[in-house]
């Protein structure tokens, strides 16, 4: 079992990957299986943590920390991913690595919406003169592009890296386990996606910090509160 569990994927192919391709992969395998994925599924079903009390309780900024903290360590494992293989010379022109520069260019992107993601406004982050106006508290067309480019950027990114890294794990000829280790990480969260999404009220990023108030103006622009199927 552990012979055929430390064989190549292609027993025609030999495993032979220098020291700058074998780190590329190590650092865009933390990046784009362990952390991008893991920061996604914390941002959609714990805007709410667990024991929180909502919504008496609001705005609590755990999931935000959180999820930043995993996309920031998936910006800088690709950025160090990137510079390893820019140092290694030689290799073919494969599609993955077409794929692997769109996947960072999207990544660029991503991040970049973020920056421009426009104000927060609200009580919990007033203007200077007392006004709550703000393209989050009012769901501005600002925001309300910001929300839809982004999540749609972040799935899709998520989709074409999984497609990317398993192209990279194949072309270097990786032992089987890899390519379990993955697989069985991948199907855990998506287990764990489909408990939360069937427990887990599906609260909005606004909803979150303001709460469930109709009256709200973001509530009134957005879809409200839902309770999960029982």
């Amino acid at each position: 079992m552990l012979d055929w569990l430390f064989a190549s994927i292609d027993a025609t192919r030999p495993h032979n990957v220098d020291l700058l391709t074998s780190w590329h992969g190590r650092f865009m395998t933390l990046a784009w299986v362990v952390c991008a994925p893991a920061g996604v599924v914390i941002a959609r079903y714990f805007k709410v943590m667990p024991n929180q009390n909502w919504p008496e309780v609001l705005d609590n900024k755990r999931w935000w920390t959180l999820h930043l903290v995993l996309q920031i360590t998936t910006a800088v494992a690709v950025a160090l991913g990137l510079v390893l293989i820019l140092l290694q010379t030689g290799g073919d022109a494969h599609l993955h690595r077409l794929l692997g520069w769109i996947v960072a260019a999207g990544l660029a992107a991503q991040l970049l919406s973020g920056v421009f993601r426009g104000t927060k406004g609200g009580p919990t982050d007033p203007g200077p003169d007392g006004s709550l106006d703000g393209d989050h508290y009012l769901m501005t067309r600002h925001r309300l592009i910001f929300e839809a480019f982004h999540k749609g950027m972040g799935y899709s990114l998520l989709a074409l890296a999984a497609v990317t890294v398993f192209m990279g794990m194949w072309l270097a000829n990786g032992p089987r386990w890899m390519f379990l280790v993955v697989l069985l990480y991948w199907l855990a969260l998506s287990v764990i996606t489909l408990v939360l999404a069937r427990r887990t009220p599906r609260v909005t990023t606004y909803q979150a910090i303001w709460g469930p108030d109709k009256s709200l103006p973001g509530n009134k622009k957005t879809k409200g509160f839902e309770h999960p199927p029982d």
